[in-house]
């Protein structure tokens, strides 16, 4: 299954972004870490084909995140044995999009789900050239305008940026931002019109966050640095252009998360694995053979003998969320996902 995943990526190389040059190396202990999440997430996926946070129906970001989980190890739609959940999933943040482009369960933070959904659906447009691939590129066309509509305008400092409602008032932050940039990269990889001018805006958002005097970055703008936020901003600008890439900011930052490397049970613990794992792969060298073994050593140990992550940080949103986000963060080396791709120009040290 998965040298048949890598042999699609490969034909949709001519995107513009950087594929692996081979499919991964073996890792056991990785490949067997991550199969039990696997199979955990499978067992808590609802009839209807999506997942929960806490208990309740549906809910298109913790589906979205759990497709994802399922595409970066190499399970496309339809095919294999993962292939009917990720087909369930697909459809069911499918269905959860409004009318006007919108996929959102929840008012008071809809960029949220509207972000990873717009991602998820992009990076599964990239994997599969299938009936679903159409239907999938329709919506997400409607999906990215809704971004693209909810981008900050004026001469505030929030400018660029996005927070948790698509009408201006709420100002803006990196984590939904980060989402949001992540996003329109991975919808343009497959085609969809995202004009520069909006990632140059976001950009400048992005920048005007970091701190100086440490080089990590803040939530918001003169607010207070973190080490997630850290670690998204360092991915976002990684992902912005060839111009950003290696650029003085995100050296800067990449030097913060080495002084100041996630913990378990940090605050937003599981969204910091998550963003400082594709953080410091994007970086590569020195940045990621530091971090590779720090994440291996923290979620191996905690992982519950049933597959799940749970508590830490962020651990109250469910097992079925901070599962998916470890797998992410674990599975970024695998490169299956389109977003996970990076320049070959660095190199891999495990």
């Amino acid at each position: 299954m998965r040298n048949a995943v890598f042999t699609l990526c490969l034909v949709v190389a001519a995107a513009g972004f950087t594929r692996a040059a081979e499919p991964p190396a073996v890792d056991p202990a990785l490949d067997k870490s991550v199969d039990r999440a696997l199979a955990f997430l499978q067992s808590t996926q609802l009839s209807d084909g999506g997942w929960t946070t806490q208990g309740g129906g549906a809910n298109p970001a913790a589906t979205s995140l759990s497709v994802m989980a399922f595409l970066s190890a190499g399970h496309v739609p339809g095919e294999g044995r993962y292939g009917e959940t990720v087909e369930k999933g697909i459809h069911a943040v499918l269905k959860a999009q409004h009318e006007n482009g919108l996929i959102a369960s929840d008012g008071g933070q809809e960029m949220y789900h509207h972000g990873i959904s717009t991602l998820m659906l992009a990076e599964a447009a990239g994997m599969t050239d299938a009936k679903l691939g159409d239907e999938i590129r329709k919506k997400l066309v409607k999906a990215v305008a809704i971004i693209l509509k909810a981008q900050r305008t004026g001469a505030g400092p929030e400018r660029g940026g996005w927070r948790y409602h698509v009408a201006p008032g709420d100002g803006a932050d990196i984590s939904v931002t980060g989402w949001q940039i992540m996003a329109l990269r991975a919808a343009k990889n497959v085609g969809c019109d995202v004009p520069a001018d909006n990632i140059d805006r976001a950009v400048d958002f992005i920048k005007r966050c970091q701190d100086q005097r440490s080089g990590g970055f803040d939530y918001q703008p003169n607010s207070n640095v973190t080490v997630p936020c850290t670690g998204t901003s360092i991915l976002a600008l990684e992902i912005c252009g060839k111009d950003l890439h290696h650029g003085p900011e995100v050296l800067k930052a990449g030097a913060y998360l080495l002084k100041h490397p996630p913990k378990w049970g940090m605050a937003f613990g599981f969204y910091g694995l998550y963003y400082c794992s594709q953080a410091t792969f994007q970086l590569g060298d020195n940045y990621w053979a530091f971090f590779r073994p720090l994440l291996h050593d923290m979620l191996f140990k905690n992982q519950k003998d049933n597959g799940s992550w749970a508590s830490g940080g962020d651990g109250s949103f469910g097992p079925n969320y901070s599962t998916a986000m470890c797998v992410l963060a674990l599975t970024v080396e695998y490169r299956y996902l389109p977003i996970y791709q990076r320049d070959e120009g660095t190199t891999d040290k495990k």
